[in-house]
């Protein structure tokens, strides 16, 4: 009921990037220009991956996964990004905005469940090499992937709940979309412990995934090591290089932004950090997984010109 009745009054105003507003048509045409490349990419990689009969394999199970998720959590935000740049009324709804909020913090920390599965995908394959297939079956790979899901939805619930049940004094979101840190920079009331709250429950997603990635790769570098040939040493290394470069990206510019102390970096900081994991790093992941790695290199010519690579 609480919620329904502030529903009806609110309407968030959100200032984007008005201060500088010589720069929309440059803003618009880059962002316009990032989001397609992410639909193209992301979009073409799963199109790939479930074409591909070679491809179905645990670990391009997860990067479907991985890129629809990327999909989704920026089509959260970008569009109405674009819209607002080109719009005199830069508005949400109190409930578009929850929902917003709720949308996009579900995404975030599904895609940091889902790499932690990666990690542990990896971490059979190459410790575990003849186990293998029994280990990472289908049923257990719908398992981790369910479980991501399932882990975002809950912690989304957590933050979502935790900042609308703020008052909120002023209209005025200093953000080009609704996030958990300029909505607290608009509460009448102490956020003190609405803080302690959000660095709890983001640092114990954080502290799992990255603490399965960390022991999944301590594991994996040992077994490298011991490799007593440097081409098998490289390829071990080649195999990981991708995943850990996307988890390095990605999980240090969330650590940046929701676990810093908010005094040690403004809220137009948190802009262009926020454009970076919302609009760069999706577009970033296909890109990066198909420039080095082989299998899909040779997939996509395949697709492409299926007579000239027969």
């Amino acid at each position: 009921m609480e919620f329904e009745n502030r529903a009806v009054k609110i309407e968030f105003f959100l200032l984007g990037f008005s201060d500088h507003p010589e720069l929309w048509r440059i803003l618009l045409a880059v962002f316009l220009f990032i989001y397609s490349i992410t639909l193209m990419g992301n979009l073409g990689m799963m199109l790939l991956i479930t074409t591909c009969s070679h491809l179905h394999t645990p670990m391009y199970f997860f990067l479907c996964i991985l890129s629809f998720i990327d999909v989704c959590y920026s089509s959260v935000i970008a569009p109405k990004l674009l819209v607002d740049l080109v719009s005199d009324k830069k508005t949400i709804s109190y409930k578009g905005c929850a929902a917003q909020l709720y949308s996009f913090r579900s995404l975030v920390d599904t895609e940091s469940f889902l790499l932690a599965a990666m990690a542990y995908d990896r971490y059979i394959a190459i410790c575990n090499p003849l186990l293998y297939k029994v280990i990472m079956s289908k049923r257990v790979c719908c398992q981790l992937a369910i479980g991501a899901f399932l882990g975002g939805t809950m912690s989304s619930v957590i933050h979502t709940a935790n900042t609308f049940h703020l008052s909120f004094c002023s209209k005025e979101i200093n953000h080009f979309f609704c996030d958990i840190s300029p909505l607290f920079s608009l509460s009448c009331t102490d956020t003190y412990m609405h803080n302690i709250i959000l660095v709890v429950f983001a640092g114990l997603v954080e502290a799992i995934c990255l603490l399965t990635v960390l022991l999944s790769y301590v594991c994996i570098i040992a077994a490298i090591l011991k490799t007593s040939s440097a081409e098998g040493r490289r390829k071990g290394f080649s195999t990981c290089a991708s995943h850990l470069t996307v988890v390095t990206i990605y999980h240090g510019t969330l650590i940046f932004i929701y676990l810093c102390p908010s005094t040690g970096h403004s809220l137009d900081t948190d802009k262009v950090t926020s454009v970076f994991y919302t609009l760069i790093i999706p577009m970033l992941n296909p890109l990066i997984y198909s420039l080095r790695n082989k299998d899909v290199k040779n997939a996509f010519r395949k697709m492409i010109s299926p007579k000239l690579f027969s």
